[in-house]
């Protein structure tokens, strides 16, 4: 099990020629392994550019971001698809390919040039289209899944990445409450089921509440942890606006 630990953590990036713009300062937080770690904070708060510096996709103005021991930054790009699956915002929705297809691309870190998949790597799709109760999906296009459905692809490709860490930003968005409310349950079932670290950024306060372990806080004077049964939507609302 693999805990992503922030110390003294500067994020930000640069505007213009020889100018930073900082967006938070002196992060010290922890997102345990087995637990759901919800991001909030308002639009522009940075929860983006935090989750692109933990990923290793930005590089910390200072501070440092490590998994358990080891810096993301001493790590090749080979080496943190091993270590951390992303999901992003957007959806593929143009691309001919079927849903087994989709997730299957989680286990490009581990295939050969032509991307030849073993019976273990095969193994390993089935498995996490299983967990994400898609496998009645595998041979429809991702073009003919709902939001929900794709949304569910998504993850199963992180899962089949087998890393330990997963994030995703905003994995609810575009989806409808009944939709919201199943990915997180299935985000939260797979947290503490597969002992997997996630954290995921979202404006669904009200969900992440019910859901979340832990909530990080991100706002102007910094980031917080704290526990959702220490807060209210109200509470929220007047910490994070």
């Amino acid at each position: 099990m693999t805990a992503i630990h922030l110390d003294r953590l500067y994020i930000g990036y640069a505007q213009k020629k020889d100018s930073i713009h900082t967006v938070a300062a002196d992060i010290n937080a922890t997102a345990q392994a087995g637990m759901l770690t919800c991001l909030l904070g308002r639009n522009g708060a940075g929860k983006s550019t935090l989750l692109q510096t933990i990923t290793g996709r930005l590089r910390p103005l200072a501070g440092e971001v490590t998994y358990d021991d080891i810096s993301i930054a001493a790590l090749s790009q080979r080496q943190r698809a091993r270590m951390v699956s992303i999901v992003l915002t957007r959806q593929p929705n143009d691309v001919a390919i079927t849903t087994q297809e989709l997730v299957a691309l989680g286990r490009h870190p581990y295939t050969n040039y032509f991307g030849t998949l073993s019976a273990q790597d095969r193994h390993y799709v089935a498995d996490a289209m299983e967990k994400t109760h898609i496998s009645h999906l595998a041979r429809r296009p991702i073009a003919q899944l709902s939001d929900g459905e794709r949304q569910r692809a998504l993850i199963a490709k992180a899962l089949a990445q087998q890393t330990p860490v997963i994030i995703l930003d905003e994995p609810t968005a575009f989806l409808d409450y009944p939709g919201r409310f199943d990915t997180m349950t299935l985000l939260r079932d797979l947290a503490h089921g597969e002992g997997k670290t996630i954290l995921l950024a979202t404006h669904d306060w009200e969900l992440a509440l019910r859901h979340a372990d832990t909530l990080w806080l991100l706002a102007e004077q910094g980031l917080t942890t704290d526990r959702p049964s220490e807060h209210s939507l109200e509470s929220l609302t007047r910490l994070l606006s």
